[in-house]
């Protein structure tokens, strides 16, 4: 009997808030990313990749479980643990992977830890399992060395003038938070094991603080051109959007020279050398696959959990989100060995939702029948068919859909009140968003077709509880709706099929 094909191993290496247009593979004239660009090469990199959602927690909850965010709930940051979602790690461990998570994990904690079951080895730089901040091997170390003040998000967290600042980090990579993780995720491959591994490697930066490691702050000049997008007009964009711009511009910069032109190069330098640092820890992860043998038999992706704005379009941080591709829009690098074909460029839309069941369907075991996602399989074989119509990012009151050469961000009513407040962007004409098309009586039919989609797309995608009246004539059109002898009676059936699978409702 011939034996079984061997299991590729998987690494999934996410960074926070790196602006997609932010590597040198995209173009761009500034940043220095030779890793990046090296797996560009190697793998498929995809121009249109959607987070889930612009903020930390409920975009992460999203990776892992492969759901969208009116699905688990999750809108805010940390929060209850939920219980019965499944993870693709815990998910590949019952599948027979040794699985870890290490890093920024970023998910609910309370009582304890989401993946805390999920994993074989729980390595959260940042919070204990019983989500505790600090209390980690990571900062034992650094207690041990005296340097506990001196670690960046220590700092950040106590000394919060300088949150928008650019300046180079007081500690060598080797005891930055990325640093532990290189080592920490290194050490798990090489744990003598037979199984093969799944593993997410979740760094903190480019987040602010922007501090890199002196030798890559110094890759970039004092001089350094601040973002282009930096003095854009903000007049077309909606109220929370103009207020922050304007705030921004009122900051109390803590080192000098304290005015804005000096202080922003400072931020920007400050953003693009952590990027070329979190490039770094990629790149030591590539050539320790490389050296163990490894590469040739595991998945690799780079990703992050959102974009950000840093200094471009006149904003500091990600806040206010969802307003611009800038925010939503998240860089995706795939390599897959046999399976990409090197330097392939797909402009198909995607979500980090539909990483899960994609690694599931490459490592050819059991979907996941609790997934939002789709398998994008054929995207990285270099197809060019479109799998997703539309992507969406969502906040709990407004929703960003793109679609096409077209971008829409539907806010509530309630949110603006006595205000009709929406954006609509030709991507195609127009990619730095300086033109809001959304009271253009001329886009009117554009601006309804996007709220069309976006309500369909809501609608398609709500993992309902059971469903009264039961299914008639309407089954042919829907999905084919079958029992598992649990129901009280046959009209409340609940499961139906779903590509050739049974799925919870």
């Amino acid at each position: 009997m011939a034996e079984s094909p061997k299991r590729m191993n998987v690494l999934m290496v996410v960074s926070d808030q790196h602006l997609a247009t932010c590597i040198g593979a995209e173009g761009h004239p500034q940043v220095i990313s030779p890793h990046m660009d090296r797996l560009s090469r190697e793998g498929v990199r995809f121009r249109g990749a959607y987070t889930a959602n612009p903020i930390c927690t409920p975009s992460r909850v999203s990776i892992f479980s492969g759901q969208y965010c009116h699905n688990h709930g999750y809108y805010g940051l940390s929060g209850p643990r939920p219980e019965a979602l499944p993870s693709f790690l815990g998910h590949f461990r019952e599948e027979g992977y040794r699985t870890a998570g290490v890093g920024n994990l970023h998910v609910p904690n309370r009582p304890r830890n989401w993946l805390e079951h999920h994993l074989d080895h729980f390595a959260d730089y940042h919070e204990s399992i019983e989500g505790e901040l600090y209390k980690t091997p990571f900062y034992d170390k650094l207690r041990a060395l005296g340097l506990m003040e001196k670690e960046d998000m220590h700092f950040f967290h106590h000394n919060m003038a300088y949150s928008l600042e650019g300046f180079p980090s007081a500690l060598p990579y080797e005891l930055s938070q990325e640093g532990w993780c290189a080592e920490e995720a290194i050490r798990f491959i090489d744990m003598k094991d037979e199984r093969p591994f799944c593993m997410q490697v979740a760094l903190q930066r480019p987040h602010q603080p922007f501090t890199p490691d002196k030798r890559f702050w110094e890759m970039y000049p004092e001089d350094l051109a601040p973002p282009a997008t930096l003095n854009q007009d903000p007049s077309g964009r909606p109220p929370h959007f103009r207020a922050v711009y304007e705030a921004f511009r009122k900051t109390k910069w803590p080192i000098a020279p304290h005015d804005f032109d000096s202080a922003i190069r400072r931020l920007w330098r400050g953003y693009l050398a952590c990027i070329t640092h979190v490039d770094h820890t990629l790149g030591l992860l590539l050539d320790h696959l490389d050296r163990r043998g490894l590469a040739e038999n595991t998945i690799v992706i780079y990703t992050a959990d959102h974009g950000g704005y840093s200094g471009t379009y006149g904003i500091g941080e990600k806040a206010p989100g969802i307003c611009s591709e800038a925010v939503c829009r998240v860089p995706m690098i795939w390599r897959v060995p046999g399976v990409t074909p090197a330097g392939a460029v797909s402009p198909q839309l995607m979500g980090t939702i539909d990483m899960a069941p994609t690694l599931a369907s490459l490592c050819g075991i059991k979907p996941m029948e609790s997934v939002d996602g789709k398998d994008i399989s054929s995207l990285l074989r270099g197809e060019d068919k479109a799998v997703n119509d539309v992507a969406v990012t969502e906040f709990a009151w407004s929703k960003a859909i793109r679609w096409g050469k077209w971008r829409l961000v539907h806010y509530q009513p309630e949110m603006f009140p006595g205000q009709e407040v929406g954006e609509l962007y030709n991507l195609a004409d127009d990619p730095d968003e300086t033109r809001n098309l959304y009271h253009d009586p001329g886009s009117r039919a554009m601006v309804e077709t996007g709220r069309r989609l976006l309500l369909e797309w809501l609608i398609r995608t709500t993992r309902v509880k059971s469903v009264w009246p039961a299914p008639g004539d309407w089954r042919k059109y829907a999905y084919p709706v079958v029992g598992d002898g649990k129901e009280s009676n046959a009209a409340g059936p609940a499961l139906r099929v779903r590509n050739g699978q049974t799925v919870y409702v």
